[in-house]
Formats: C-alpha cells, structure tokens, sequence
C-alpha cells in the first residue's frame, strides 16, 4: 500500500488522461463519423439539440481533461453533461444503468466527478503554463524531491 501512496498523483494523472481520451473519442466519434460512428447511428448538424451540443462537450471537455488545461472546471461540466444524459435519456427506461444503457453515462458522470473532486494529479498542462509564468515574473521554480 505504500508504493501505491507514494505513486497516487500519477495514478490519478493517468486515469485523468485515459478518461478525458475515451470520452473526447465519443465526441469525435459523434461529432465526425469517425470511430466507428456515432452511437444514434447519425451525425448531428451543427447546433442540434442536445446531440451535437453533447457530442462538443465530450471533445472539448475530454481535451481539456486528458491534457490537464482547467481540470477541474472542465471535469465538473463532463460530469453534469453525463448526468444529464442519463437521467433524461436513460433513466426513463428503467431504475438500474444495466437494465436503461446507461451504464456508460453513469461511469463517466461518477469519473468525471472524481476527477473534479480530486483534481489533476501530475503532468498537467497546465502546471507547465504556471511555472512558465512564474519564471517570467522572475519566481524561483522550487524543485521538491517527494
């Protein structure tokens, strides 16, 4: 248990950069017809509630989480977004995700969620702009060894 302690901010940056992937490829996937294709078996035009609206959110979004560029933020709306999804698509069909398919809503809601609650972890795109900042104002980059 220590070593997974004394490695848990790369874990979570992992699962951060391997959820914000998998969700940007729905995104792309429903966005372009690539991937296999969107999930409707259509793509949505442009603006069309609330499929390509989604489908914008899950690429961006899925960005922004895989490269670690406003986290947080970033993670709270895919969680919302998933939500959504699965209570106004899923939900009415039935109680449990296994029996409405919502299965995949409810685990990205619940990673996104986590990810938002926890933050980043390391390796973030943005902690490079940070210290890119610090050093212009003449800041110090403190190197800590854990």
């Amino acid at each position: 248990m220590e070593l997974l302690d004394r490695h848990k901010d790369h874990v979570l940056a992992l699962y951060r950069m391997v959820v914000g992937l998998l969700f940007a490829c729905h995104g792309a996937a429903t966005l372009f017809d690539v991937l296999g294709g969107p999930h409707s078996g259509h793509v949505p035009g442009v603006g069309q509630w609330p499929l390509w609206w989604a489908a914008a959110i899950q690429l961006v979004g899925g960005v922004l989480v895989m490269l670690g560029l406003g986290t947080r933020a970033a993670a709270l709306v895919c969680s919302g977004s998933m939500a959504y999804a699965y209570f106004v698509n899923h939900q009415p069909e039935g109680l449990f995700p296994i029996e409405n398919g919502g299965e995949a809503a409810a685990m990205f809601c619940w990673a996104f969620l986590l990810i938002a609650a926890l933050g980043p972890g390391t390796w973030t795109l943005g902690s490079l702009f940070a210290r890119g900042e610090r050093a212009a104002h003449g800041e110090g980059v403190r190197v800590t060894a854990v």
